[in-house]
């Protein structure tokens, strides 16, 4: 999948729902927010908010329902994942990867990965594009 096509389709929700929350970007430019009220959770779902959508990169704040998770994909950039709330396993090329609240994980570029929450969880994934 190139660059664009990931860029338009986003990675795969196998299960249950994906939901995207409308986020007024002028309402929070230059204000103090806290990601963690910014995102629901949805019954066996998964939401997604992005906060910037920049020709350089994006954040997108995203909320798990537990056993909820990002069937395997690649992306043609490195990814950082926070972990803002709960606990996900997080798998590149096939290792897995406890994360919890508080720790960030990368995601290198062009590596199969996929994700499943352990609890239900939030996180916000930050995604700069190289040249």
């Amino acid at each position: 999948m190139n660059a664009t096509a990931y860029l338009k389709s986003g990675p795969r929700f196998p299960s249950g729902n994906c939901t995207k929350m409308k986020s007024s970007k002028k309402n929070i430019i230059a204000k103090v927010l806290n990601p963690l009220d910014s995102i629901a959770y949805g019954k066996n779902a998964v939401v997604s908010s992005t906060i910037i959508k920049k020709q350089a990169g994006t954040v997108t704040l995203f909320s798990f329902d537990r056993g909820q998770g990002l069937s395997e994909h690649t992306a043609p950039f490195d990814a950082l994942i926070c972990i803002i709330e709960g606990r996900a396993r997080i798998y590149i090329a096939k290792k897995p990867y406890t994360v919890s609240k508080g720790e960030i994980i990368i995601l290198p570029a062009n590596k199969p990965h996929s994700l499943k929450a352990i609890s239900k969880f939030k996180m916000m994934l930050v995604m700069i594009k190289s040249s």
